[in-house]
């Protein structure tokens, strides 16, 4: 898996997961599908290169799997991981 830079306009990775870690103005983390208050209005993060930026967002690394040939892709994508990672009691499937 190949890492690629991040594509302007995109910002799926701020919206699809679920983030269970504490974010400046989300104490308690954000729920999957839900945009990140620190994403800004042109769609990038207000925390990158901060130290308040969670660990679970510095970790995840752009790819060509993971964000495909476009927003909506990445979305479907980071999606589908966050169902197929979810504790089998959590499952709405």
């Amino acid at each position: 898996m190949s890492v690629i830079n991040c594509r302007p306009g995109c910002a799926a990775c701020c919206i699809a997961p679920s983030i269970t870690s504490a974010i400046p103005g989300m104490p308690q983390g954000k729920p999957a599908g839900v945009p990140c208050v620190q994403l800004t209005a042109d769609l990038r993060c207000a925390l990158f290169g901060r130290p308040e930026r969670p660990s679970f967002c510095a970790g995840l690394k752009p790819s060509g799997e993971m964000c495909g040939s476009g927003r909506d892709q990445a979305l479907t994508w980071l999606a589908r991981l966050e169902r197929e990672t979810q504790p089998e009691a959590c499952r709405h499937d």
